[in-house]
């Protein structure tokens, strides 16, 4: 796969059933590595476990999210996830599987897409306000007295 960022559909499995990921979520290429933005239905997992590999919350808001490295699409990846969200803390067993036939380029996030709708909205009154102030000069030269 080629350096970028790309949407990508994940399914979690295992667990209880209750907890689910973001999909499609954000995988990024770089220098042919992969690297995917995992993010839970719930603010309580504080740790992942990918191929041996300890990860944490890349956030301190909002649903925990989690960036981790991808090896391989269309397999299963076994991970593990601590939650606090019993008593005590619980790791629990998942699988996530990317599937690659769903991976499009993503050129732009909605923040670039805001901009550029902000920007173009601006373009567009500074025009109409200078069509407007144009007519009303051009009257204003022609008034006789």
């Amino acid at each position: 796969m080629n350096d970028g960022e790309y949407k990508i559909e994940v399914d979690l499995q295992g667990g209880s059933g209750k907890a689910t990921v973001t999909s499609p979520t954000k995988l990024i290429v770089t220098d042919g590595k992969m690297q995917a933005e995992i993010e839970w239905s719930s603010s309580h997992y504080d740790y992942m476990e990918v191929d041996g590999k300890e990860y944490y919350p890349i956030n301190t808001e909002g649903n925990s999210l989690f960036l981790i490295d991808v090896a391989e699409l269309d397999t299963d990846i076994p991970i593990k996830a601590e939650t606090l969200a019993m008593s005590e803390p619980h790791m629990i067993d998942y699988t996530l599987r990317f599937d690659s036939s769903t991976a499009a380029q993503k050129f732009e996030d909605s923040n670039s897409v805001l901009l550029i709708g902000m920007v173009i909205g601006m373009v567009a009154v500074v025009a109409v306000s200078g069509v407007i102030i144009g007519i009303g000069r051009k009257k204003k030269t022609n008034v006789k007295i």
